[in-house]
């Protein structure tokens, strides 16, 4: 069983659920409901139909988008590695930002809105409308997902954006299997343009994160630095201008989504401990591996590789991890494909590397004896670490 897709299928359902906390969803989930609900009726075998015709309208949306993600996947890691690919990404997800910001969105037209259909087809249609009508408010939180499944297969790629569309769809669910519960729901209001803003934030992050293969350290550090005094600021500012008390919690809650990602990205922090000590490895290095008449631990990592930084922050500063490598005498060596290069590509693919991030272990002779990729935890690294030398 593949823990790291387990928690990133998780993640996306989540992700999905938070789409309707936003101001392009909330305020039509009660007239949405109200209408499946005249159209299926009351019986729970119908409303249980109409549940499922729900979240297969909004898989009708998702799937095409996780599937366009999937075929791009060969050539994404390439795509990464390009400057005039990195300056657009930042360039698109400024421009979002400002658009949430100034409260623009990308435009629905109103035809859409206004599809219906019969008693049975009414769900399924409604379910289509819900997710497309999200799309003005997905680009945050798709952009998060993005970066944890791009390093997946492509069967992954798929189930982790449908999960994303079951996420859509689910509070839908639990409304019209429990009808009762759609007078406790939240209601829009002032609260919900808080939330819409604090997007931009979070997309803010995310062109910074992508920045850092283009900019010199000291400006990587400064950029960093100003979204969190800028992070800072809006919040302060936002919640002495409410005038009303979910508005006030609102700011504060929804900036820490773009908080964690400056610590898990900037390292502006001070590291509670020192962690693996790295060493580069170079291509002309490569030859040296079999030589080294130690065991190695070989990282591939890039700067674009967010799963990469959260190791970083995790598994390699676990102390257990640290002391292993001591115990055992193992080379750390790590690999940066931030840039292209193909001798080290090569490499990736002969330990059976196809996406970051990625880890090879290496017994004295320099033969690969297990890898582990995408997210995996200290206690998964400690098992090969230990088995090395029996």
């Amino acid at each position: 069983m593949d823990i790291s897709l387990i928690l990133e299928v998780l993640l996306a359902l989540g992700a999905g659920v938070l789409l309707n906390l936003t101001p392009c969803v909330l305020p039509v989930i009660p007239i949405k409901v109200r209408v499946i609900l005249r159209a299926a009726g009351e019986k729970p075998a119908a409303r249980a139909l109409s549940a499922g015709l729900f979240a297969a309208g909004s898989r009708v949306v998702f799937s095409p988008l996780g599937l366009a993600t999937a075929l791009l996947h060969l050539q994404w890691g390439v795509l990464f590695q390009s400057q005039t690919v990195l300056t657009g990404l930042v360039i698109i997800l400024l421009v979002m930002a400002v658009m949430n910001f100034t409260g623009r969105g990308l435009p629905i037209p109103s035809a859409i809105a206004k599809m219906s259909g019969g008693r049975f087809a009414e769900p399924l249609i409604s379910g289509l409308v819900s997710a497309l009508l999200s799309t003005p408010c997905t680009g945050p939180l798709l952009s998060g997902i993005l970066v944890f499944a791009l390093t997946r297969p492509t069967v992954d790629i798929v189930m982790i954006f449908i999960a994303i569309g079951l996420g859509m769809a689910l509070p839908y669910a639990i409304l019209l299997l429990k009808p009762g519960l759609l007078d406790r729901l939240p209601r829009g209001g002032a609260w919900t343009d808080v939330v819409r803003q604090s997007f931009g934030w979070l997309l803010a992050g995310a062109a910074i994160f992508f920045a850092q293969s283009l900019v010199p350290a000291m400006l990587d550090k400064a950029l960093w630095f100003s979204l969190v005094v800028g992070i800072m600021l809006w919040v302060f500012a936002t919640s002495f201008r409410a005038a009303d008390h979910a508005s006030r919690w609102a700011a504060p809650l929804s900036s820490l989504p773009s908080l964690a990602l400056v610590y898990l990205s900037a390292g502006i922090w001070p590291a509670p401990s020192q962690g693996i000590p790295w060493q580069p490895l170079k291509a002309a290095q490569i030859t040296e591996i079999a030589s080294l008449h130690r065991p190695a631990l070989v990282e591939f990592t890039a700067q674009w590789c967010l799963n990469c930084r959260f190791l970083e922050k995790t598994v390699y500063r676990d102390s257990r991890v640290v002391q292993a490598l001591r115990a055992g005498r193992v080379v750390p060596l790590q690999v940066d494909l931030t840039r292209p290069n193909p001798e080290l590509q090569q490499l990736l693919a002969a330990y059976g590397g196809d996406g970051l991030p990625f880890v090879a272990i290496l017994d004295r002779h320099g033969r690969k004896i297990d890898h582990l990729s995408g997210l995996f935890t200290a206690d998964a690294l400690l098992g090969d670490l230990n088995a090395i030398h029996r």
